[in-house]
């Protein structure tokens, strides 16, 4: 009796590589499908509520503020509290925010609403992140941190099939009471993962400040310019296609269900980037991976504007989500190896607090670009250029961390 009292604990604190990444990449799924839902939502809002092409991109942009906001705060509460209390309360927080979103009476409520949830959108992201990282071993940490952003390819899925099923039968607000289920979730996963053992070990006493203070000292300056310049670059490119793409090809012809189909079948090709990319890390390398992606991403944008023929438009969209996806992977474990353990949340979390911004501005930029009536080809060769930029930057100033011992 005695001894089986004690396995129990012993098993809680060590728990299989798979329990790890299924109950922090639950989390991830959950998070995406809220994303996601914005940008199908948008498409059926904007005529309910009468809204111009710059007011869609507000309401789109708006939880990117917070997300900014919730990225910064929750890295350094998690340099401090803990990787996995700070999990739990992100978690909550936007949950509890996605399904008051269904009774949203009006614009403005709905502003503030969007803006909870990526209060707590972002600060869970950075924040799984780190825990998936430092609960896995040296020679495949690489392998388990893409492999968890994987479920954020699979909560696009789940947001495309809701939005597709239920949006045109019984409404938009709807899809947004399935967003609040990551609550009941939250409850399970206290008792579902441990504290990492690297912040067990050496965090314990660390204050927010020290982690800050490292961010800018001049050993990872330059880390810190790179990420938070890769960081930009991505959410630039990926929410601004993401969250117009459905109300982009309805403005092209095609009706809302045909819209919500197309991006449905561009979706599919998301898990098997981020299974590539999962792959790749551990045998060609971090930034290898990175930087291919994001070069392929950028020529597939291009072909994807310029798409002669609805075959073509699917062709290239499946490739723009594709290597979009796999260069997102790559971001997230290039990034989180760059910072020491005393501030490798904040690391994470300033970098994609700062690449928020961009999501702030890309939905507007796009709408504006919609309203001035630039052409499809036009927007999609803006989106190649920011990418060719982000892969720029990386390629000449980013740094390898593939084999290196993380401290």
């Amino acid at each position: 009796m005695h001894a089986g009292t004690a396995s129990a604990p012993a098993r809680l604190q060590t728990p299989s590589a798979t329990r790890i990444l299924v109950a922090s990449g639950l989390g991830l799924l959950f998070d995406a499908m809220d994303v996601s839902l914005i940008s199908f939502v948008l498409v059926v809002l904007g005529k309910e509520w009468s809204l111009s092409p710059v007011w869609s991109g507000v309401l789109g942009s708006m939880g990117f503020a917070g997300m900014a906001v919730g990225s910064a705060l929750a890295g350094l509460l998690a340099d401090h509290f803990g990787r996995r209390r700070v999990f739990i309360w992100t978690l909550l927080v936007y949950s509890i925010a996605t399904g008051l979103t269904a009774f949203a009476p009006g614009v403005a409520i709905f502003l503030v609403l969007r803006f909870l949830v990526g209060l707590g959108l972002g600060g869970e992201l950075p924040v799984a992140t780190t825990y998936v990282n430092e609960s896995s071993p040296d020679a495949v940490r690489g392998r388990r941190v893409v492999l968890l952003e994987a479920f954020w390819a699979g909560g696009s899925l789940v947001a495309a099939i809701l939005s597709r099923i239920v949006i045109p039968s019984i409404g938009w607000r709807y899809v947004f009471l399935f967003g609040a289920l990551p609550a009941l979730y939250a409850i399970v996963i206290r008792y579902a993962l441990p504290e990492t053992p690297k912040f067990s070990q050496v965090m314990r006493k660390a204050h927010m400040r020290t982690a800050l203070r490292t961010l800018f000292a001049r050993p990872f300056l330059r880390a810190t310019a790179v990420t938070w310049v890769l960081w930009f670059i991505m959410n630039f490119c990926y929410y601004g296609i993401s969250l117009w793409l459905p109300s982009l090809l309805a403005k092209q012809g095609y009706s809302v269900v045909t819209s919500l189909s197309y991006v449905l079948i561009m979706i599919l090709a998301q898990i098997p980037g981020y299974l590539t990319a999962a792959w790749l890390v551990e045998r060609w390398g971090r930034k290898k991976t990175l930087v291919s992606a994001m070069l392929l991403t950028a020529f597939a944008a291009v072909g994807f504007g310029f798409a002669p023929s609805t075959a073509w438009l699917i062709v290239f969209g499946l490739l723009v989500n594709y290597f979009m996806l796999a260069a997102f992977a790559g971001t997230y474990v290039f990034t989180v190896e760059q910072f020491p353990v005393r501030a490798r949340a904040s690391g994470i979390g300033w970098a994609s607090g700062f690449g928020r911004i961009a999501g702030i501005i890309a939905p507007s930029f796009v709408g504006l670009l919609v309203a001035a009536h630039a052409t499809f080809a036009a927007i999609f060769l803006c989106f190649c250029c920011a990418m060719l930029v982000g892969f720029a930057v990386v390629a000449w100033a980013g740094r390898e961390t593939k084999g290196r011992l993380v401290d």
